[in-house]
């Protein structure tokens, strides 16, 4: 990272950027949508749900509140259509009771039924409650409905809460895993990110992180509730008839083994659907980055006949995948219209035999409707859970990567120092098999300007890492003035250097906040000074907004060159102890380098710095040069003695000579 403001140090970019949701997101998809969308699977389920519900521990009463308002918003709801069939019942006896003539008990009118040889009509209404000449009760019936509005309003509040306690239940958990995480990146070394695609670590971070989020605020709730809806509705139905839950009950396996038999013909189709959508994203994404030279090269059609032909088959996909799956709604309700059916059937029957109540059929018919929707919203559930299972298992994995190795307990800080490394035997390497720096030794003197000069893979930057201890040496020891490296906090260390990279790193904001980026409480007119030492103030001041220009996210609005003025400026403000520039000048014309080459002797006088450059014309000042290859330094000296010596860095100077004289030819 920015030592003292510099320029950042930041992770290698690696293949891919932030993993894509694909098409079909919450609300993408028919009832039963879920079932069929392709999940990533976890390695261990229970363990990572186990290790899940372990970050919820200290949230444990809340949700032991959350069940117990879930039992009895369920109760009550389960409670609601047994009370709307009594009032059912109490108008359905009133209606009867006002066509018997007044005067007339009930056992009465039962009685002259049966010596007609009505028996059926008889028993029917002695199961009843009924008053002769009476008609409806209607302070019965007002009571009735009055309670039943009751139990839906209280249910519904005890369901807000319950809602609203989860939600503060899910967000905190998320919250503490989301810090936890930026905590995590913060102590692990730099080769974590060396190994890892940035959008694999990002995904992590953002997207696997808000699908954990939602699926414990919505689904855990929503399984919690469809749990105790299959037992509540179950025991009313067997309340009011054994009989009826019986002809319930055989239909759950019909509609599961429906639904599984239609989810697997469309797994297939959402599957392709997803891989294709992904194909299709990243020739748009690829096209439209290359543009330029797709026109350049006249290969405008080429690139259309690709795009028809990837979207022909999307479109194939997307259509198999949504017409099947769209099947399961109108086959469940045929399904349940079946039930509903045999319910009415059989329940008429019994109510015509006086062994069950009109009420209690209207009753059953709402119980049977509510039975099979929960069984299916856990299936759906279950299929999230393991989403969600897998997401917390790469969280975690990134919360037991390897950390670098803590700080001393009672550290040495220098406010400042003068500058003098020393490098005494150090041993390097990435891989235990694959030595790159092997007992290198170099003393760097108060105020020198040292550059590191040799081919890719010489092991240039590597030194550079190792002297910000963003990678730890395997042997010997790095000293800053006299003091072990190893003595002083990294943050104490990174913040006596100052760095500007070759790879430009801008934030979005104002130009005037990333210049002031290299030092907390710069003041407006220390902003400028960098600027102007930067060579930058003028490019800045053509601007429209000026400083107050706002850079997008990949600081689009300004060139290249101008983006490394910007870095370059930023750590001029930083005014660090050491300087190290890796390539600072890379992307800038001839002219713009030649005066920020005179800025950075200025700002380098009297100051140690490191410089990497590849152009090797751009060195020839340095008080030492160091050559390396193959992680050693094996040649070392001024530019003159150097080439004196006609080594490996006159055998460099003189191929980049070549190189030059080749081009302007």
């Amino acid at each position: 990272m920015s030592a003292r403001g510099g320029e950042a140090a930041r992770p290698a970019a690696g293949p891919g950027g932030p993993g894509r949701r694909g098409p079909g997101g919450p609300g993408g998809g028919p009832p039963g949508h879920a079932l069929m969308v392709p999940v990533a699977k976890p390695k261990d389920l229970k363990g990572a749900l186990r290790r899940l519900a372990g970050l919820l521990a200290e949230e444990r009463v809340l949700i032991i509140v959350v069940v117990v308002l879930a039992v009895a918003s369920v109760a009550l709801a389960a409670i609601g259509p047994k009370v709307l069939g009594r009032a059912t019942d109490i108008l359905f006896e009133g209606v009867i009771s006002q066509q018997l003539p007044a005067g007339v008990t009930q056992d009465e009118a039962v009685a002259g039924l049966r010596a007609r040889g009505q028996d059926r009509v008889a028993d029917m209404l002695s199961a009843m409650t009924l008053r002769p000449g009476q008609g409806v009760d209607w302070d019965a019936m007002g009571m009735t409905l009055l309670a039943l509005v009751g139990i839906y309003l209280v249910s519904a509040a005890f369901s807000w809460l319950q809602q609203y306690l989860m939600a503060g239940v899910a967000q905190r958990t998320m919250y503490k895993m989301r810090q936890a995480v930026d905590e995590k990146l913060a102590r692990l070394p730099l080769k974590y990110f060396d190994d890892h695609p940035r959008g694999d670590v990002l995904s992590r971070m953002t997207n696997d992180i808000d699908n954990i989020s939602q699926t414990l605020q919505q689904t855990l709730t929503q399984l919690i509730t469809a749990a105790l809806t299959i037992v509540g509705v179950l025991i009313m139905m067997l309340w009011i008839s054994w009989l009826l839950a019986l002809i319930s009950v055989l239909v759950v396996p019909v509609s599961i083994a429906v639904t599984l038999f239609i989810a697997k013909r469309s797994q297939k189709q959402f599957a392709a659907q997803w891989e294709r959508t992904g194909d299709l994203n990243g020739h748009v994404e690829e096209v439209f980055t290359g543009h330029n030279v797709v026109k350049v090269f006249g290969r405008q059609q080429e690139v259309i006949g690709v795009f028809d032909e990837q979207n022909e088959r999307l479109y194939e996909s997307s259509f198999k995948a949504q017409f099947i799956s769209g099947t399961i709604q109108p086959v469940m309700n045929f399904i349940g219209n079946l039930n509903y059916v045999a319910v009415a059937v059989v329940g008429g029957v019994m109510v015509a035999n006086g062994r069950i109540s009109l009420g209690d059929v209207q009753a059953f018919i709402q119980y049977s409707r509510q039975f099979t929707m929960p069984i299916a919203q856990t299936a759906s559930i279950m299929n999230v859970l393991q989403s969600a299972a897998a997401s917390s298992e790469r969280v975690f994995e990134l919360l037991d990567e390897t950390e670098e190795e803590p700080d001393v307990t009672q550290p040495v800080r220098l406010e400042h120092t003068r500058g003098h490394i020393t490098l005494r035997d150090v041993s390097f390497r990435y891989l235990p098999e694959a030595p790159l720096i092997e007992s290198l030794s170099l003393d760097v003197p108060p105020g020198q300007t040292v550059a590191i000069v040799g081919p890719t893979g010489a092991g240039k930057t590597t030194l550079v890492n190792l002297l910000l201890r963003f990678y730890e040496i395997d042997e010997g020891a790095i000293l800053i003035d006299d003091i072990d490296a190893r003595r002083m906090t990294r943050s104490d260390l990174r913040d006596l250097f100052g760095m500007v990279l070759q790879d430009t790193w801008l934030f979005t904001g104002t130009i005037r906040d990333n210049i002031a980026y290299g030092r907390e409480g710069a003041s407006e007119e220390e902003v400028l000074a960098a600027a102007r030492a930067a060579r930058a103030d003028h490019f800045v001041r053509t601007l429209e907004d000026g400083y107050d220009t706002v850079l997008d996210d990949d600081a689009t609005n300004v060139s290249q060159g101008e983006k490394q003025l910007l870095t370059i400026a930023r750590a001029f403000l930083s005014d660090p102890d050491v300087l190290i520039l890796d390539e600072a000048t890379s992307s800038v014309d001839t002219r713009t380098e030649v005066l920020i080459q005179e800025a950075m002797s200025e700002l380098m006088r009297d100051r140690t710095s490191f410089v990497i450059a590849h152009r090797l014309s751009t060195i020839r000042g340095a008080d030492v040069i160091l050559v390396m290859d193959h992680g050693r330094i094996v040649e070392q000296g001024s530019h003159e003695e150097l080439m004196a010596a006609r080594g490996f860095y006159h055998s460099l100077y003189a191929s980049q000579f070549e190189e030059a004289l080749g081009a302007a030819s």
